[in-house]
């Protein structure tokens, strides 16, 4: 399923994602590694012990890579760090993953409780014995009153982190077109000032070529920077730091790997919440059943409805492993973009 969506997305334009970095590539490659089929192994491993659930954000530390006390330990120790506006944004598209992690463990609980629920209607001595009649109804009484796992998952909440998502990647978007036309200038700039040097060595001696050049990259660079929009703040703040365009360059694909996994992390999001109420329907749908063989309170009926959620049984748990499957690719996906963008800042 991740792979037919990730198709379709790709054939999608967006306005404003920057296009220099095949994301989708890099993602399935990524996949193929043994490093991420650990992952994989890991992920089910916790998720087959009922007990990691009680502590989610332990269940998200295990998972979450890299951890966020070591992108803030990372992030303080590069010239990231001494430009606010740049770190701000940098660690809200952290931040936001983390957001959209913690709803994913959520799920994964959520999951593990749906199919713990579920478990009942494997049975296959379905009869209409007193003593299996009783059970059935046990069963049934059991499933009504605890199975409403998505209740605390609301439209709303996945629409506040959506929102959350889209300004984020408007952001980020933004910050990298302002410094990647800042390093072209610098780019002309250079290529400009490198041609007025060979001119001036042709038609002046060398000691007064060494003072012009000097004065005139001076004069450059001065000029350069001070279009910069925290030229001046870092001049008060930084005056042993200038703004190379090694360092922007590098900001630049920073903010590009950023905008991407954050893109891809918003129609992840999108998905998740669509499939999500399709098994939020289908679960409701039988509630309505077993309450209504509830309150008939009759053996036959509730045998019926047995049978009927048996015949949707595998129709349903299809829903409920692709749902899982797409958690744990969403969770692969997070990890993937957090890792290339602290490697850039490596």
């Amino acid at each position: 399923m991740q792979d037919l969506y990730m198709r379709q997305d790709a054939k999608q334009s967006v306005r404003g994602v920057p296009t220099s970095l095949d994301f989708e590539e890099e993602y399935h490659r990524v996949l193929r590694t043994k490093s991420y089929a650990d992952f994989f192994s890991r992920a089910h491993l916790l998720a087959s012990q009922p007990s990691i659930f009680s502590n989610q954000n332990k269940f998200l530390e295990i998972l979450l890579e890299p951890s966020q006390e070591t992108i803030h330990s990372i992030i303080d120790a590069t010239n990231l760090s001494k430009t606010p506006e740049l770190k701000n944004l940098i660690l809200s598209y952290f931040e936001i993953s983390v957001e959209a992690s913690l709803i994913y463990c959520y799920l994964l609980k959520t999951i593990n409780q749906v199919q713990c629920n579920y478990h009942f209607i494997e049975m296959d001595d379905v009869n209409d014995s007193p003593t299996k009649a009783k059970q059935i109804i046990f069963h049934l009484s059991s499933f009504d009153f605890s199975n409403g796992p998505f209740s605390e998952l609301n439209t709303h909440e996945f629409k506040l982190i959506s929102d959350k998502q889209s300004l984020v990647l408007h952001s980020l978007t933004s910050m990298r077109e302002k410094v990647g036309k800042k390093v072209k200038l610098m780019t002309y700039l250079k290529e400009t000032s490198e041609t007025c040097v060979k001119v001036a060595c042709s038609l002046v001696p060398l000691t007064t070529n060494v003072i012009a050049t000097h004065i005139l990259m001076a004069l450059i660079m001065r000029q350069t920077f001070l279009g910069f929009p925290c030229a001046e703040r870092l001049e008060r703040k930084l005056p042993h730091l200038w703004f190379s365009r090694r360092f922007l360059s590098k900001v630049c694909d920073q903010l590009d790997i950023a905008s991407k996994g954050n893109y891809i992390l918003h129609k992840d999001f999108d998905t998740m919440s669509t499939l999500v109420a399709r098994l939020c329907d289908e679960v409701e749908h039988n509630k309505v059943m077993v309450q209504l063989c509830l309150d008939k309170n009759d053996d036959k009926l509730s045998l019926q409805i047995v049978k009927e959620l048996k015949k949707g049984d595998v129709g349903f748990r299809r829903l409920v492993e692709e749902l899982k499957e797409h958690v744990y690719l969403c969770l692969v996906n997070i990890n993937r973009a957090r890792c290339l963008v602290i490697k850039e800042m490596a």
